[in-house]
């Protein structure tokens, strides 16, 4: 008998989420299938469902812009293997994936056969990413991606709620600190992407999204 799979399907196109859902099941037998429609549900799912073997990400969803929801998970849930599904197709798109520790993509324009050997192989632990891609390339938009992801989930959501044009005290009552943390994690991500200003980090976040 299959091992049961646990496998979340986080996609805010209903048609798209239950084409997914058929793939999925006719790749592995037996699978339990979650859904989520945004970043905030698919949170609130994956607190709740500690034991994930797989989550299929669309990078465009409620909640996640661009690559933002992508490197928030990966910092969130470090273990969590994630296959990114988009239909952004471009090779830069592809690396920027991968250089956020996704362990495949899988374009939307994929067939059913495709869909599925792709996801059995990521399920056997094998990566799994368009063919003729070239990875040997470090683009500018590489490296900005990295050092995005090199902040904590608690800078990730301060900056987040900058570039939602919060002042300090609003985030500070936001995440209930004071002022001086908010100043503090500031310091810490301006170091961190190599800017001087939150004009220049907010710009550097819109720069990091595939869709800029």
């Amino acid at each position: 008998m299959d091992a049961q799979y646990t496998i979340v399907i986080a996609d805010d196109h209903p048609l798209f989420r239950n084409a997914l859902f058929q793939s999925v099941h006719m790749a592995i037998s037996g699978a339990n299938l979650l859904e989520a429609d945004s970043l905030d549900s698919l949170s609130a799912l994956l607190e709740k469902e500690p034991d994930i073997d797989l989550l299929l990400l669309d990078l465009k969803m409620p909640g996640a812009n661009g690559m933002s929801g992508l490197i928030h998970l990966r910092v969130q849930y470090p273990e969590l293997p994630i296959v990114v599904v988009s239909a952004s197709e471009e090779a830069s798109v592809v690396r920027q994936v991968k250089a956020n520790g996704a362990v495949g993509f899988i374009p939307k324009s994929s067939d059913m056969r495709e869909l599925i050997n792709s996801l059995n192989q990521v399920l056997d632990g094998e990566p799994c990413f368009p063919e003729g891609v070239d990875f040997s390339g470090h683009s500018d938009e590489e490296s900005l991606m990295e050092k995005v992801a090199s902040l904590t989930p608690q800078q990730y959501k301060v900056l987040g709620m900058l570039s939602d044009g919060l002042l300090n005290k609003q985030i500070a009552y936001e995440l209930n600190v004071s002022e001086a943390t908010i100043k503090a994690h500031m310091t810490a991500i301006f170091r961190k992407l190599g800017v001087k200003n939150r004009t220049q980090a907010v710009i550097l976040l819109q720069h990091s999204s595939p869709d800029h």
